[in-house]
């Protein structure tokens, strides 16, 4: 048998006692697009932008693997590895599959890119993973597994990453940016390597950190690419012969990095970004210095260097049975020196990281309706796969972070467009079996943003909403759809009339360039949604009497206050300023200001730390905050079940205010665009939120869509920071809220899109909207951040959620986040006649307790179903119910459990467990996790008992329910 499996700690090298173990580990950082698209990068086009083609780094790569069983390499980005292996011949894909087998060819990190951690939301990211970790298990069954996290280049580090990493079974995880004076002096206290708690709530969720050295590049010169100019190891009888000089070097080196790691083994990376692409020449010097450094030892030399994997080095870390420091909190703002806090890309390109989240939701959509249909047939599988492929790219960490040039997110917004209108097929397919609506069109809106759907610009008359509800609960909202302004009767499918009323779409939106403009209105009605609903729109020909309470005026400044309430919220407006005065809210009046401010973009030439430019990555803002106090022009609409004020900020900002009836949060929707550079100055949009709350200089982020950690104002949890910039260092990514408190109430910002927030004074919330600079800050895109539209600045438009509320705990308004983010979806259908669901279709959700919902509800393989359950709650009690019925309803005939990703059995967990400084005690042999509960495993022929799932507060657990063969 050629593939006899040595994979895995077995075919690690061997080390030597008393000396410094040097594990040398090849790589190639290659960027899923940045400078270039993702396919040039692959096929190695456009190579006057960056030289690189990641197609002939794998070829050469494999060839020089083959010469020489010694010889290592890693393989991180699952989406260049699966084009160039679906490309090879059979034999080079045995060969392939042999280096794997044995240890030599490893994946680490394994996802389909190497997501950031500041922008993505935790979601996306276990999909990606679930998509990159499959494809390698599939092709390469346990020895394709990646069992660490090799997340080097991300601009700083989330907790919740690290939690991902624990709960997929990683041993541990590598990195190499990190806040400059952290690192400084992390190196001075041995603290390189840490045992991060990733998770406040879950236990088991320690998880070994290690901080890279020299970034993750080789030492300096020591780069023998064909990219660098280092000197090549010359030996033999040349009068060149630098062999002594450049071990002498080496040595020196490792003996220096040596003093900064606590253990006798230090991982040095060898490669850089798209290095390899001629790996003959990488290895051949590599060989070299690994034989004439070891032939020192003859004469006493106590290095020891040979080909090894950031796995094989864990490995042997976790035998040496010692004690590591600890780490609570996480990695953010990271700075790389003292003018330069790379917090700008937490808000860059607003509008692309608002299409990543529309992506997110449709794409889980559309897997829950291929379930529910039993979509089978490969043109189903290849719509979804391409989805899921799209999003996996758009995680990389210069996609979601708006820090690659203009051409390649133009290309980026071209994959996620092409995939999402290749699953629409899917999911009209499925609606149309899960309905009697066999002939629907079914259609997505993708502009509803800005009130247009082409389906009803004509008439929305005779129209049907399908709505599907990606939630394990039924929902009840308000739905908007763009229309005429006329009178509308909305019907459920059992012919019932449900509440509606016509409201006016805002002047602002209406004079938006190249905005067709046949709908000026939204008709918005209440639905009740189980699973899928379907409502009839129809027009009725005689005008009822429009009330005139319910038509938009413009509100008269003789009046000092504006009020605007419903049974839940009271707000209260300013008539001479025309700005937001106070809420009243769950019993609390809060005095609530809210303004628009604009920082003005640093510009310099980026020369030296304090000439550093305000741009992409880097967030530098030049001298005070210029709030905009203009006089504010108030319009009010006082619907029956909605209110809603329209404020005119200046000539490119502008806003929506609106409560609902029953609806207990306000929303407020701004438009912000074309920011003007006539001035030539590059400048940064920003709202905040002022009251008297006496916060104390601590305010609340969120990590990744999960888990709350919190902030204090001018603090680190280890170490005193910088605060040169005294602004963009205390901006925090913000991917779902943002909140402060005191003993007795709380305000909770919560958004629709990554961006950056702080809170820069006690009581004062503020999150970063849109931003438009002028120059480049230098560290590598080469551009800078001024995107246009219809030739001039982009206008994006978008919702911040406000709730006042009394402290209970840590903020956790976590359920509510993941309600907004998955809302309804709208699919537009031309009928004359009611439609009904097929109810026999739809599973039993019923049994699932409040605070748990469906996070995944997939097709994984043929017959297979991968469904992920997750506790909201962040505190309180475990909850748990029997999972039976559902699996019941899906067809099932086993089901088991496995890691977060969904890829390896639950039950065969054995992850690293490191013992940690001052618990007093060091372990007397090697110390694993195994799986935190017994993993549930059952088949239809059990009795239901056996099918009960507990959920600790915050626990995810995935299940594979293999479904009932029915023969065709």
């Amino acid at each position: 048998a050629i593939c006899e499996t040595t994979c895995g700690f077995e075919a690690c090298p061997a080390t030597k006692l008393n000396m410094i173990n040097v594990h040398l580990v090849p790589h190639s950082h290659d960027d899923v697009g940045w400078l270039k698209t993702v396919d040039q990068y692959y096929y190695g086009s456009q190579n006057k932008i960056q030289h690189a083609g990641v197609q002939y780094i794998l070829d050469t790569v494999v060839e020089e693997l083959l010469k020489d069983s010694s010889r290592r390499f890693i393989q991180v980005e699952t989406f260049f590895f699966a084009k160039w292996y679906s490309e090879q011949t059979e034999t080079v894909q045995r060969a392939v599959k042999k280096l794997v087998a044995q240890g030599r060819l490893e994946f680490a990190g394994g996802a389909w890119s190497m997501n950031d951690e500041a922008t993505v939301h935790y979601q996306s990211v276990v999909d990606q993973f679930n998509l990159g970790l499959r494809y390698l298990k599939d092709t390469f069954g346990d020895c394709g597994r990646p069992t660490v996290g090799w997340q080097i280049d991300p601009f700083g580090h989330s907790r919740e990453m690290a939690s991902i990493f624990a709960q997929m079974a990683f041993n541990g995880e590598f990195f190499a940016r990190m806040d400059y004076v952290d690192k400084k002096q992390r190196m001075l206290d041995l603290e390189m390597e840490m045992i991060w708690q990733s998770s406040e709530s879950l236990k088991n969720s320690n998880i070994f950190t290690g901080m890279l050295y020299n970034h993750y590049s080789a030492p300096p010169g020591f780069c023998f690419d064909i990219n660098c100019e280092d000197a090549p190891i010359i030996d033999g009888e040349s009068y060149d012969n630098n062999v002594d000089a450049r071990v002498s070097e080496f040595i020196d080196y490792v003996k220096n990095m040596s003093k900064s790691y606590r253990s006798t083994h230090i991982m040095v990376p060898m490669g850089d970004d798209f290095q390899y692409e001629d790996a003959a020449v990488n290895f051949k010097n590599m060989d070299k210095l690994i034989k004439y450094v070891n032939d020192r030892q003859s004469t006493g030399s106590q290095v020891n260097v040979f080909y090894s994997t950031p796995s094989c080095y864990l490995y042997e870390l976790h035998q040496l049975k010692q004690t590591w420091p600890n780490k609570t909190e996480d990695f953010f703002p990271y700075s790389s020196d003292s003018h330069s806090y790379w917090t700008g890309y937490f808000t860059s390109r607003p509008t692309q990281k608002r299409f990543h989240r529309d992506g997110n939701h449709f794409f889980q959509t559309v897997k829950q309706l291929s379930v529910l249909a039993n979509l089978s047939g490969t043109q189903y599988s290849e719509d979804l796969d391409n989805l899921s492929q799209a999003m996996g790219i758009m995680q990389h960490h210069d996609a979601v972070t708006g820090t690659e040039k203009q051409a390649v997110a133009s290309d980026y917004d071209r994959l996620l467009f092409k995939a999402i209108v290749g699953a629409e097929n899917s999911a009209r397919d499925a609606l149309r079996s899960l309905t009697n609506l066999t002939s629907g069109e079914f259609e997505s809106c993708l502009e509803l943003n800005i009130s247009v759907c082409a389906f009803t610009q004509d008439t929305a008359n005779n129209v049907i909403v399908t709505l599907v509800n990606p939630l394990a609960h039924s929902s009840t909202q308000y739905v908007r759809v763009p229309a005429k302004n006329e009178n509308y009767i909305v019907t459920d499918e059992k012919g019932r009339e449900v509440f509606s009323e016509v409201v006016p779409v805002p002047w602002q939106v209406l004079a938006l360039e190249h905005r067709p403009n046949d709908t000026q209105h939204e008709l918005v009605f209440e639905a009740s949604v189980d699973k899928i609903a379907n409502f009839l729109i129809r027009v009725l020909p005689s005008p009822k009497n429009i009330a005139e309470d319910q038509v938009q005026f413009p509100v008269e400044r003789s009046q000092d206050e504006l009020t605007v309430e419903t049974s839940l919220v009271k707000l209260t407006f300013d008539t001479t300023t025309g700005g937001l005065k106070t809420v009243k809210m769950n019993g609390f009046t809060e005095n609530i200001q809210q303004t628009f401010g604009i920082y003005k973009g640093y510009r310099g030439n980026n020369g030296e730390s304090k000439n550093r430019s305000s741009g992409a990555y880097v967030f530098r803002p030049y001298g005070d905050i210029e709030i905009v106090n203009n006089k504010v022009e108030l319009s009010f609409y006082n619907g029956t079940k909605v209110k809603e004020v329209h404020q005119h900020v200046n000539e490119w900002i502008s806003q929506v205010i609106r409560i609902y009836e029953d609806v207990n949060r306000v929303e407020f929707e701004w438009l912000v665009g074309p920011i003007p550079t006539d001035d030539d100055v590059g400048k940064e949009i920003i709202t905040r939120f002022s009251s008297n709350i006496s916060s104390k200089g601590k305010f609340y982020t969120d990590s990744n869509g999960r888990e709350i950690l919190e902030r204090e104002r001018n603090q680190r949890e280890h170490f005193t920071p910088d605060m040169s910039e005294a602004i963009s260092g205390n901006y925090y990514p913000v991917t779902g809220q943002i909140s402060l408190q005191d003993d007795e109430k709380r305000i909770t910002l919560l958004n629709d899109r990554a961006q950056g927030g702080t809170s820069l004074k006690d009581g004062e919330l503020e999150l970063m909207l849109h931003r438009r600079l002028l120059n480049d800050d230098a560290f590598g895109v080469g551009e800078a951040l001024n995107e246009t539209q219809y030739g001039t600045g982009l206008i994006a438009r978008g919702k911040i959620y406000l709730i006042l509320d009394a402290v209970d705990g840590k903020p956790n308004q976590r359920l509510l986040q993941h309600q907004l983010d998955q809302h309804f979806w709208k699919f537009f259908s031309k009928s004359n006649g009611v439609a009904s669901v097929n109810r026999n279709m739809i599973p039993d959700f019923f049994g699932i307790p409040e605070s748990v919902e469906l996070l995944s509800l997939e097709p994984y393989s043929k017959d297979q179903i991968l469904i992920r359950l997750e506790n909201f709650n962040t505190e309180g009690n475990v909850v748990s119910f029997n999972i039976y019925p559902l699996f019941e309803s899906l067809d099932g005939y086993q089901i088991w459990e496995t890691t977060l990703d969904g890829n390896m059995l639950l039950e065969d967990v054995k992850r690293f467990k490191f013992a940690q400084d001052g618990t007093g005690s060091i372990p007397s042999s090697v110390e694993y996790y195994h799986a935190p509960h017994n993993p549930l495993t059952a088949n239809s022929t059990m009795n239901a008992s056996g099918f009960v799932v507990t959920l600790v507060p915050m626990q995810i657990r995935t299940f594979i329910i293999q479904q009932k063969y029915i023969p065709s």
